[in-house]
């Protein structure tokens, strides 16, 4: 596989604009208005040019486009014997030849056709780019300095731009070279070896947690860039300064390991696999019942004295040894079998409205159908429909965070290949 097309199945960047302009980016040009009927959205005015493909990159740019940015999404034409543009349009469950889950991370951004194989589509990127306020980019670390896009060359017409960068080990050290996908980042983060029952092949979430952990944080290196940039204003510098945003698969997971390395460091313990309990933290886990299985999180002090109470054992709610945490993990094993007794003999419906009545965690473990149905979904506006181009209605998850005053909104649906070039290329400035 030549480097080019390796580089654009695995990484990405992203631009965006919108109107009105925050004040801390009254110095972008804006290309387009929110649409009638939305509230004033918090990255109006924000331009994002997105390249690359797949899931880190432009899941990275699907947030920002959720809340108000213009992403204009860079695609490869197709090549003979390829359908062309970002592959995840082929990716698992197909619709007329498009994937469904293609609705979910194109959402709201514009597709444009360039081959990045030629200096004229190098060029032309470059000229977006120097309109942009965001690059998003996943290629292999050095990709883009070969092609004369690396950040000193891009800054020097555009000093004001921020420039994400994802990749599977970094920008620097000596596995920068390496190619790097989530399933790797998780494995070197310690997050798979801790999945899994003991003794047995650690296992995966079944989803790409690397990737979307790798966007999150490249979304919030973003947005303290761009706090950085307001606060650089000067006479010399009036849009304020740009800077690179290196962020690392491994290292994203890595990040959420909570007490994994001091733990490590302090005692020499290496944690290990246990399944669905949650180690030195008692009692939390998921129990049988008779035609399903919960979990429960008893653990919190008073929590779990409730939990007892609620199941018929006053003698470990009331047990001196079991108040507080340490006591409870080191009786673990008895009190899972309590719980677990109590369980087994219910249907869920009954467990949980239970341990609902006494204030303690719990919940189903739900499946897709459980999520479409629940009402806490539909409530919260999680579950919101969009149209594809030939008229089926698919449900895609809703606007993550919250917002009161500018919260966050679907306003297109995920753009066809090339759908917006024309009209993306002839706002450029000549």
């Amino acid at each position: 596989m030549c480097s080019w097309v390796w580089a654009w199945q695995h990484w990405e960047w992203c631009a965006v604009v919108v109107e009105p302009l925050p004040c801390w980016l009254m110095n972008t040009t804006a290309s387009s208005a929110t649409p009638s009927g939305i509230p004033p959205q918090a990255l109006a005015g924000l331009k994002v040019i997105e390249l690359g493909q797949l899931i880190a990159g432009p899941f990275a740019g699907k947030t920002l486009a959720d809340f108000g940015a213009e992403v204009i999404k860079v695609e490869p034409p197709a090549v003979e014997g390829g359908a062309g543009g970002d592959p995840l349009r082929q990716w698992r469950m197909l619709h007329n030849g498009t994937s469904v889950w293609w609705q979910v991370q194109s959402r709201n951004k514009q597709s444009v056709v360039l081959d990045l194989r030629t200096e004229e589509g190098r060029d032309t990127v470059r000229r977006l780019i120097d309109e942009a306020d965001v690059l998003i980019e996943n290629f292999k670390p050095g990709t883009l300095e070969k092609w004369g896009m690396g950040y000193e060359v891009l800054s020097r017409s555009n000093p004001g731009l921020i420039m994400l960068r994802v990749s599977g080990y970094g920008q620097t050290g000596p596995y920068r070279d390496r190619p790097g996908f989530a399933v790797v980042a998780e494995a070197m983060g310690g997050m798979r070896y801790l999945n899994g029952e003991p003794g047995r092949a650690p296992v995966r979430a079944g989803v790409s947690l690397g990737d979307t952990l790798a966007a999150l944080h490249g979304v919030i290196g973003v947005l303290l860039a761009l706090q950085a940039r307001q606060a650089s204003i000067s006479r010399d510098a009036p849009k304020g300064l740009g800077q690179v945003v290196d962020v690392a698969l491994y290292e994203s997971v890595f990040n959420c390991m909570e007490s994994l390395l001091p733990e490590y460091s302090a005692f020499g313990a290496v944690r290990q696999p246990a399944g669905s309990a949650l180690p030195g933290i008692a009692p939390s886990n998921a129990y049988p019942c008779v035609d399903g299985m919960v979990v429960i999180g008893g653990n919190g002090d008073s929590i779990f004295k409730r939990l007892m109470i609620a199941i018929g054992r006053d003698d470990l709610a009331t047990d001196p040894q079991l108040t507080r945490n340490p006591g409870r993990v080191a009786r673990v094993a008895e009190i899972d079998a309590a719980i677990g007794l109590w369980t087994q003999a219910r249907r869920v419906e009954q467990v949980l409205a239970v341990l609902n009545a006494a204030s303690v965690p719990v919940g189903r473990i739900y499946t897709a159908a459980d999520i479409a149905a629940d009402p806490h979904f539909q409530a919260r506006d999680m579950i919101l429909p969009v149209t594809t181009p030939d008229g089926l209605t698919v449900q895609v998850p809703g606007i993550v965070p919250k917002l009161s005053r500018t919260p966050g909104a679907i306003t297109r649906r995920a753009p066809d290949l090339g759908e917006d070039t024309e009209a993306v290329l002839s706002r450029l400035q000549p």
